[in-house]
């Protein structure tokens, strides 16, 4: 019986270290190449449990995921086509879309990997700069110039089993030593720049403060004129109308005088005037009908 137990117990144990040998697990995160005696036999894409003779045959495991290649800290020196120098940092996202073509072109090895791809984006760069001025390449055509890049280095990278899926800059600037010397030109151009626009304000301010004071002058004249001609006219109508009322009834408007004048001589109580009796100031004070 004891015999027996120990047989099953070692067929057992002989079956789970087959198995053990036999079976892997492929993570959905990797690519698997099975290799057989030192050569392909298989690559496996999908995740799962996966079969392989024990002792002649071994696997490899490759990352599917987008990996990032950063120069930041290599501080690369790039020629623009106005002969600048300018210092460039950017980094790169790529992934292995072909894990066999990828372990002959490079064994598999992730450095060696990302100098191929350095080396193909960064002469794609240093082309696309040189075409480029300083300006071009911070601002105006950045987008257009990382595209054509992007497609020159994903032909390179496509010899050996890899995709470039984004470039990017992450700064252009000017060297230390230069980058004095230009900040201390651009700032001269704005102040440049500023003073011509404060010249040109003042100009435009003066012209238009005298444009406005001719106009009020102007405005003032013909208000002035206008308002005259008006007062005119208006004399002319008053004098018509006193004249025509005085045709009718000369001496009811000469009655209507003297009290006006008796009014505005008489409005206070110490108002006093000096006249002799007979004068003709007291003609309708002595009788009515302004007769003796």
């Amino acid at each position: 019986m004891r015999e027996k137990r120990t047989l099953f117990a070692g067929a057992l144990f002989l079956l789970l270290a087959f198995a053990s040998m036999s079976l892997f697990v492929v993570d959905q995160r990797q690519y698997a190449i099975v290799f057989q005696l030192g050569e392909v036999k298989d690559v496996i894409k999908e995740p799962g449990l996966k079969f392989k003779l024990p002792l002649i045959q071994n696997v490899r495991y490759f990352d599917r995921r987008i990996l990032t290649m950063d120069m930041s800290k290599s501080e690369e020196r790039f020629l623009t086509s106005e002969k600048q120098n300018v210092i460039v940092d950017y980094f790169v996202k790529w992934r292995i879309v072909d894990p066999e073509l990828y372990y002959q072109a490079v064994s598999g090895d992730t450095s060696r990997a990302e100098t191929r791809l350095n080396q193909a984006v960064n002469a794609g760069l240093r082309e696309e700069f040189g075409k480029s001025t300083v300006h071009e390449v911070i601002s105006g055509r950045r987008d257009a110039i990382m595209r054509k890049m992007d497609e020159r280095a994903n032909r390179d990278a496509r010899t050996i089993g890899v995709e470039i899926v984004d470039v990017r800059l992450k700064r252009v600037e000017y060297p230390s030593e230069v980058s004095g010397n230009v900040y201390s030109r651009m700032e001269a151009e704005r102040k440049r720049v500023a003073n011509e626009r404060r010249s040109r304000g003042a100009a435009d301010s003066e012209r238009i403060r005298a444009d406005a004071d001719r106009q009020r002058e102007i405005i003032v004249a013909e208000a002035g004129r206008d308002a005259l001609q008006i007062k005119g006219e208006g004399d002319a109508k008053a004098a018509a109308i006193y004249a025509e009322a005085y045709s009718v009834d000369p001496e009811f408007y000469s009655f209507y005088r003297s009290l006006e004048a008796y009014r505005a001589s008489f409005k206070g109580k110490d108002d006093l005037i000096v006249v002799a009796p007979d004068a003709d100031f007291f003609k309708y004070l002595k009788t009515p009908q302004g007769k003796r």
